[in-house]
């Protein structure tokens, strides 16, 4: 039993470590992205730099795309679990008297998030390494914004993102704080930053929703 419950709290630790990674990637993703409402010109360079530097490109990206996969990974290896401990169906399991809605629902939240992420990485990763390998055009520092604001010119495309910012910060609400709690913090300073992470799951997906209405209601400044 011991052997068991070690290695249940040394997944949610893989899952708490996978997902503050994720976290630090979305910090970086929504400051260049703001960018380019911002500063167009700023959003191109950033963008360029990030799409032929070679240290991001063979080694941050590739972490990344361990980090997606490892954390999501164990999200359905930790549901598994926790259905099978529970002992009883979702019928009779009465959920709502132990936890939130949200954190009784994450595993659905994020296989939206997966399946968004998915689409993304076919509109922005695929379309690049399109550009540079198979098509191996010039590189053009240039392109970037008003390739941007063409991807959110599309209205589907533009509600879908939307939609899938509003269930991310329904899943940052409870996975953030859930995070940090299994790697052990708990401290004077805990309040404090439980209060931080409810900001962050509601300003950041809000910031990358608002970036998406903004270039679909703008589509001039390309």
């Amino acid at each position: 039993m011991s052997g068991l419950i070690k290695s249940s709290i040394a997944r949610k630790v893989v899952m708490a470590l996978s997902g503050l990674f994720l976290v630090t990637f979305l910090v970086l993703h929504v400051t260049i992205n703001l960018a380019s409402v911002i500063s167009p010109d700023f959003f191109n360079e950033a963008s360029h730099f990030m799409g032929y530097n070679v240290l991001v490109q063979y080694i941050m990206q590739p972490i990344l795309i361990v980090g997606v996969i490892v954390h999501f990974v164990m999200g359905f290896v930790l549901e598994i679990q926790n259905k099978k401990a529970r002992g009883v169906s979702y019928v009779k399991y009465k959920g709502s008297a132990n936890a939130s809605w949200v954190s009784r629902n994450m595993i659905y939240s994020g296989l939206v998030i997966l399946a968004f992420l998915l689409v993304h990485f076919y509109d922005f990763w695929i379309h690049e390494m399109t550009y540079k390998y198979i098509e191996a055009k010039p590189e053009n520092p240039t392109r970037y914004y008003a390739e941007t604001v063409e991807k959110f010119a599309d209205p589907v495309r533009t509600i879908g993102y939307v939609i899938s910012f509003v269930l991310l910060s329904l899943h940052l609400w409870h996975g953030f704080s859930s995070s940090l709690q299994s790697m052990g913090v708990n401290n004077k300073y805990t309040p404090a930053l439980k209060t931080f992470t409810k900001l962050f799951a509601v300003v950041v997906p809000l910031a990358f929703a608002f970036i998406a209405l903004y270039h679909h209601f703008n589509p001039i400044t390309h």
